[in-house]
């Protein structure tokens, strides 16, 4: 047999286990191979690493920035620029107030301390007993419907103080306690 056939009938060595033992760096390096490592895949590989981890640990964004050969800076970056990814654990439900210049002039700012001072956090947190993460998006394209939320993946057009409560209410309990220590 010659040498060229040897070299491609030789077994690949098994690729070294991550060295956490977590088995779900695995999922992520199928992912990073599958765009051949290109860092112009970021935003697909972390996708993926969201999926997997439910949430991107500072660990998982740097082993990402190591692998993509990219700057942390920049996959941090992309990270937090994009509501759709989360560097903390997500609660049981979403709470996504709109930021917009509609939404903002028709009443978000009033939404968001009503919807604040009821769950006892702050938008970008979740409660202490993990039922809702509150988060804000720049514009969600609704203009004509302000003030928009999603919650929990569904859009809520003209948003009142009132319908917020009343959901969060049914998420959280009616005792008004919600992440009370």
């Amino acid at each position: 047999m010659a040498r060229t056939e040897r070299a491609m009938t030789a077994t690949k060595p098994a690729p070294a286990a991550h060295p956490s033992g977590d088995k779900r760096f695995k999922l992520l390096d199928r992912a990073i191979n599958l765009h051949q490592g290109n860092g112009h895949a970021l935003i697909e590989v972390l996708h993926t690493a969201q999926n997997v981890f439910g949430f991107l640990e500072d660990d998982v964004l740097l082993y990402i920035a190591h692998a993509l050969k990219r700057p942390l800076s920049q996959v941090y970056g992309v990270a937090t620029f994009y509501h759709y990814f989360r560097l903390k654990p997500a609660g049981e439900h979403t709470f996504i107030l709109c930021q917009g210049t509609a939404c903002y002039v028709k009443g978000a700012p009033q939404l968001q301390k009503a919807v604040e001072h009821r769950c006892r956090a702050r938008f970008g947190e979740t409660t202490k007993d993990g039922k809702v993460s509150l988060l804000t998006a720049r514009c969600v394209g609704s203009c004509g419907l302000a003030p928009v939320a999603v919650v929990d993946g569904q859009m809520a057009s003209k948003m009142s103080e009132a319908d917020a409560l009343a959901r969060l209410n049914a998420w959280l309990g009616d005792d008004g306690k919600a992440g009370a220590p």
